[in-house]
């Protein structure tokens, strides 16, 4: 059985999933301006909800710390981006893989 667990490199614009120590996968991620920055620290998946619409894609998976998540978007062309109010923003192909891999109570650290 898997032991996944999520870093997310804000300098890399990245998100990383590992089983144990390897990274299994990497996606591209959109993340917070300056103003509305991603918050840093380790956090977990607390709830999983497809297709939530508007800005939030296919797929929006929230985290420990309230109002902020990761999420698929309405606009592809943010990803690799500072646009969002502090989540993290992939591509809906990317949020709907990932969220059929993880479970709720992943752990998310979120560095730069």
């Amino acid at each position: 059985m898997p032991n996944y667990r999520i870093i997310v490199d804000l300098s890399d614009f990245m998100l990383y999933l590992l089983d144990g120590d390897t990274v299994t996968r990497g996606y591209p991620v959109g993340i917070g301006t300056i103003a509305a920055a991603t918050p840093t620290g380790r956090l977990h998946i607390v709830n999983k909800v497809p297709n939530p619409g508007g800005p939030f894609g296919a797929f929006w998976m929230g985290l420990s710390k309230p109002h902020y998540g990761i999420h698929g978007t309405n606009d592809e062309s943010s990803i690799g981006k500072r646009v969002s109010h502090g989540c993290i923003r992939m591509h809906n192909k990317d949020v709907v893989e990932l969220a059929g891999l993880v479970p709720i109570g992943t752990s998310v650290t979120i560095r730069y």
